[in-house]
């Protein structure tokens, strides 16, 4: 969920759904505190898992950040889960770019160490230093039941911080048997070159889209299809300009469809603040400059949409090909029709 912190309910109902875990948005600014929305999500309910998704972690240091999924793990002992990445949004959208990826690994090393209430050499302020929660039995923090911890990673290079240092790995790549295959791979090879054996049974692992169930006689290309995906598949553009810009705006373009009206477009904004812009509406609703840029060809590199047995079927074969879960995050207008319509009509459909 894009943390809101007066909309729980959507919480509450993922849970009565059938939902296994609430990955909670952390972009302060875009949405409401992580932190405090999980906080209220764990109070009202009682069997959802409930986490980070993803933490960030440029903008609050190693200790802040195991504390506080310590203190939810207060009010929800065993029920919440630590995903970190280095800052897509969160930074960018702040002008600065996420934390290079040699500072993430040193992050993750002190977080993990912090989350299971063990003393980290924390760099802080121009200095590192030994640094433990000084009061864990006094009912501030609980660092037991284990906190897993899931690394948000795309390239070779951070999912191998996942695998010498995580429980699991969060990505968000095109819901695809072959894009699980190369993610399995890249996870593999990383294991072999840190001597680590990985156990797909327990490791996580986890990507971000959207889905939508099509109504008899429905295609790809209906409004209202438009509607229930523009908010993450533009978001794809977003990521990927972002991406192209802080290359030095390479020769390569996105092979995403509309690629070149999309730079066309972002290149007559003012530039002191394009960082702004870029992410305006992210995930949540389509500005109306960006609309035309939902094509149905853009919908099907990004989302799940189709029937509910073809989304079942889509589903068991992702399960198949070593995809543990699915991270579903709808636009705000129509979120809880499409956890409605998933649940009520995909879910029951799956294998188990």
């Amino acid at each position: 969920m894009a943390a809101k912190i007066d909309d729980i309910e959507y919480a509450v109902l993922a849970e009565e759904l059938g939902y296994s875990h609430l990955w909670v948005a952390d972009s302060q600014m875009l949405w409401s505190d992580c932190y405090a929305t999980m906080a209220l999500a764990a109070a009202r309910t009682k069997r959802i898992r409930i986490g980070t998704g993803v933490a960030v972690a440029g903008t609050r240091t190693s200790a802040v950040t195991a504390a506080g999924h310590a203190t939810i793990n207060r009010l929800a002992p065993g029920r919440v889960f630590c995903a970190v990445g280095s800052g897509n949004t969160a930074m960018r959208v702040m002008g600065a770019r996420p934390m290079p990826i040699a500072e993430f690994e040193r992050y993750i090393a002190e977080l993990r160490l912090l989350l299971d209430g063990e003393e980290a050499d924390v760099t802080f302020r121009n200095g590192t230093r030994p640094v433990r929660h000084l009061m864990p039995d006094l009912g501030f923090v609980a660092f037991r039941p284990r906190i897993p911890l899931y690394v948000s990673g795309f390239g070779p290079r951070a999912i191998g911080l996942a695998v010498r240092h995580g429980d699991g790995l969060v990505m968000s790549i095109h819901p695809s048997v072959e894009g699980m295959e190369r993610a399995w791979r890249r996870v593999d090879s990383a294991a072999g070159e840190a001597g680590i054996a990985v156990d797909r049974s327990s490791f996580l692992t986890c990507t971000l889209t959207t889905m939508v169930v099509l109504e008899p006689g429905e295609t790809v290309g209906s409004d209202r299809v438009r509607d229930l995906c523009g908010a993450f598949a533009v978001s794809s553009l977003h990521y990927q300009y972002e991406q192209w810009k802080e290359a030095g705006r390479p020769e390569r373009r996105s092979p995403l469809p509309g690629w070149d009206d999309y730079v066309a477009l972002l290149e007559r904004v003012d530039h002191a603040v394009l960082h702004q812009r870029i992410h305006e509406g992210h995930c949540c609703w389509v500005v109306e400059e960006e609309e035309r840029f939902v094509t149905e060809e853009l919908i099907e590199a990004t989302c799940m949409v189709g029937t509910a047995d073809d989304l079942a079927r889509r589903l068991d074969e992702l399960d198949d090909a070593g995809l543990g879960q699915v991270m579903l995050l709808p636009p705000l207008s129509a979120k809880e029709e499409i956890l409605r319509s998933v649940a009520e009509q995909v879910m029951p459909k799956l294998r188990r």
